[in-house]
């Protein structure tokens, strides 16, 4: 093994396949930070340039895109409130307001050192121990993912600490868009009101483009404001960043860093669902959960570093079992099918250089990546001192063609508008979109599984049996419950060591 280690890091410094990475890297990162263009596109785009190399220089290639563009979806994320991937929603919780306070500096550079950090990690992960974890991901059926989205759906509780109440109405009617479209079971229309489009539902992308994007330039031009956020350049604001990971952040980033492993083993979670756990816990244990969402970089670094985690969790159960964990990691696999190349146990002695190779080079990807960022983060940053009506023009064309993009269809188009319209209002009367966009995302993924787990369910005779007597359905249904009640529980013990401290002063 080490052996192949040793060698897949040679190849991957070769010049050319150093060049592929750099440029790769680049071309991901532009990509990630343009709302409407996904990591999957921009993957998808490239395979077929990969069939003029030879397959490992073609895997470096698209590994590089990759890691790219999930890191470059926090950069719109921070600057502009608009989450360049649905991975960077959370990102936008504290980002935001970390750039309104004049901190656009160090939201950026904490971004990309979370980015680089959780990737590493989720790729040492890959290297060392994917065969076990993709195993264990074979255990996962429709009611653990079932329960897996409830408890991701329990966060509400959390990010809506401050009223629960409108929390909760948020993440109901992103639930109840996400209904929209043909019954999974049934195959029959609902909510269409009779236009046959809305047949295939709410897209996902037009609907976070609207609800972060759209409804910027609606605040933009209502506050009259000649530049979106203050920005001056801060010196030392790379030091600030790293003494700051170094000194408090280490357990926030380990622990980030695993969820995003983990829920990136199972087929379908993605980069959302983990960024949104992570923020979550990291909020929960944190000795004052009201400073999130007014702008500290423990929020950011929970996400960022969480949903790029998520690239090596996605490729481990791809590259051992044959199973995609990611779209993206679909992409890649048809890549490597397309070069001869099937994935599986076999790939690490049939073709071992290949896989090690890959897997070494997403750790020297990790590793380039600061370095570029860094360099770009100093010309991304300047957007701030672009004027606002110029900023808005360029918003809403990037969104209008973000959201054609996806299905070719106006109709996105339009649901963009529309959600762009509810997120600007119903921030207005107290909604929080980050709750419903958790809502939409969230949706369809829960009632496919509970479509499914029905159906066995009826097969079996019970459903009890079906949902509560897994025992990792057990551990999430705990889990749920704990994440529901943690909140109060906390405040609660807080409350009483403050006055048990308070007394003993006294």
């Amino acid at each position: 093994m080490w052996e192949h280690i040793l060698a897949g890091f040679l190849e991957t410094m070769q010049p050319f396949n150093l060049f592929l990475a750099i440029a790769g890297l680049v071309g991901g990162i532009v990509i990630g930070a343009l709302p409407g263009l996904t990591a999957t596109m921009g993957v998808a785009l490239m395979v077929p340039v990969t069939f003029a190399m030879d397959a490992t220089s073609g895997l470096i290639m698209l590994g590089a895109i990759y890691s790219g563009a999930i890191y470059g979806g926090s950069n719109s994320a921070i600057l502009i409130n608009t989450p360049g991937t649905p991975s960077s929603v959370a990102t936008t919780f504290d980002g935001w307001p970390m750039c309104k306070k004049g901190k656009a500096d160090e939201a950026l550079i904490g971004s990309l050192t979370a980015s680089c950090i959780g990737g590493f990690i989720g790729t040492l992960f890959l290297l060392f121990v994917a065969a076990p974890m993709a195993k264990l991901a074979l255990k996962f059926g429709a009611p653990e993912f079932f329960w897996l989205c409830i408890f991701g759906l329990s966060t509400i509780a959390a990010m809506s600490v401050n009223n629960v109440a409108k929390g909760l109405v948020s993440g109901a009617l992103g639930l109840l868009v996400s209904t929209i479209g043909l019954d999974l079971a049934l195959g029959v229309p609902r909510f269409t009101f009779g236009y046959y489009p809305l047949v295939g539902g709410i897209e996902v992308i037009p609907a976070m483009i609207g609800l972060f994007s759209f409804s910027q330039v609606i605040y933009l031009v209502a506050s009259k404001q000649k530049f979106i956020a203050d920005y001056n350049p801060s010196p030392g604001a790379l030091s600030r960043v790293l003494r700051k990971f170094w000194t408090s952040c280490k357990v926030n980033l380990l622990r980030s860093s695993l969820i995003g492993t983990v829920v990136g083993i199972l087929p379908g979670a993605g980069g959302e669902i983990a960024s949104i756990i992570s923020y979550n816990e990291t909020k929960r244990w944190d000795k004052d959960p009201s400073r999130f969402g007014t702008g500290v970089i423990e929020g950011v670094a929970a996400s960022e570093s969480a949903n790029n985690a998520v690239i090596g969790g996605a490729l481990a159960p791809m590259l051992t079992l044959g199973i995609p964990g990611s779209a993206v990691a679909a992409v890649i696999m048809g890549g490597l099918l397309a070069h001869g190349i099937q994935p599986g146990f076999k790939i690490f002695e049939s073709s071992g250089n290949l896989a090690y190779t890959f897997i070494v080079s997403l750790l020297v990807v990790n590793v380039l990546m600061f370095f570029i960022g860094l360099f770009l983060i100093k010309g991304t940053a300047r957007v701030l001192n672009v004027p606002a009506a110029y900023i808005g023009v360029g918003i809403v064309a990037l969104s209008v063609i973000g959201s054609y993009a996806i299905r070719n269809s106006m109709l996105d188009v339009a649901i963009m508008v529309i959600f762009g319209l509810i997120g600007h209002f119903g921030g207005r009367i107290g909604l929080d979109t980050g709750t419903m966009a958790l809502g939409i995302i969230l949706g369809p993924i829960i009632e496919e599984n509970l479509s499914k787990s029905m159906s066995i369910a009826g097969a079996e005779g019970s459903v009890f049996s079906v949902f509560f007597t897994h025992p990792i359905s057990l551990v999430l249904i705990i889990f749920t419950v704990f994440s529901v009640s943690a909140p109060a529980l906390i405040a609660k013990w807080r409350l009483k060591s403050n006055a048990q401290g308070g007394g003993q002063n006294g």
